[in-house]
């Protein structure tokens, strides 16, 4: 799957070097075209160290020339596919599926920018409010992206720290991570579906995209209560304890 992501941060960087590791063709984007091109050769770099044996590890900081020039041999030979950038058009005509991954401030501005490549295509929001308490679900932003895109939006991924994107898979407790995904195309959704499981995670079944708005909520709240040092996971009870529930 060709995967274009519009954003180049931490995001961009988490879920689409674990992509590219799981063999899809990734292009990045951001406002400078230069960090845009460093974050790509990176995410290249990080790949191959995951896909090779033995390898040093990436790190947050940077990426050693030892491993970018390993990076180099094994693009060339054709064992991973190279991380691309690419101005927000780019991506956005470059994708079989579009993830948006910038801040909320940028949002309106950056999907106006990737023009009009965006209409009818399978987009994944991970985007969430710039804080929990600024939160307005009024306003939610998986509506907005759709509304300004014409794009069949998804909204998934919203609900954890990239950190734990990063993660080879992210399994805690002995349970795959479960990543609830709202959407009203079932293309789009299937696609997002096979993004989760190239994760090592478990997709879920969250609704229409109308239920996202519930889903950037949860977010807000769940941060809310990490950020103030309570274990959000512990909130909730686990399935065999929840009741008896009629089948949705």
């Amino acid at each position: 799957m060709r995967i274009g992501i519009l954003g180049a941060g931490n995001m961009a960087d988490a879920l689409g070097t674990q992509w590219a590791v799981a063999g899809h063709e990734v292009m990045v984007s951001g406002r400078d075209p230069g960090r845009s091109a460093e974050r790509a050769a990176g995410m290249t770099a990080q790949a191959v160290a995951r896909t090779s044996a033995p390898a040093a590890p990436a790190t947050a900081a940077g990426t050693s020339a030892e491993a970018r020039s390993r990076a180099v041999a094994e693009v060339l030979s054709g064992s991973v596919a190279k991380v691309r950038s690419g101005s927000f058009a780019e991506v956005a005509g470059f994708g079989d599926v579009v993830v948006v991954a910038v801040r909320e401030a940028g949002l309106a501005d950056t999907l106006r920018a990737a023009g009009p490549a965006l209409r009818g295509k399978p987009l994944i929001d991970v985007t969430n409010a710039a804080a929990p308490d600024r939160y307005d679900p009024t306003r939610p932003l998986a509506r907005l992206i759709a509304d300004i895109t014409g794009g069949h939006v998804v909204k998934g991924f919203n609900l954890c720290h990239v950190d734990v994107w990063r993660l080879t898979p992210p399994v805690f407790d002995g349970r795959p991570l479960s990543v609830p995904l709202c959407g009203d195309d079932q293309a789009a959704m299937d696609a997002a579906r096979t993004l989760v499981a190239d994760l090592g995670c478990t997709p879920v079944n969250g609704g229409s995209l109308a239920r996202a708005t519930q889903l950037e909520a949860t977010a807000a709240f769940m941060i809310g209560l990490w950020f103030g040092g309570a274990d959000a996971q512990a909130v909730l009870p686990p399935l065999p304890s929840s009741g008896e529930h009629q089948p949705a």
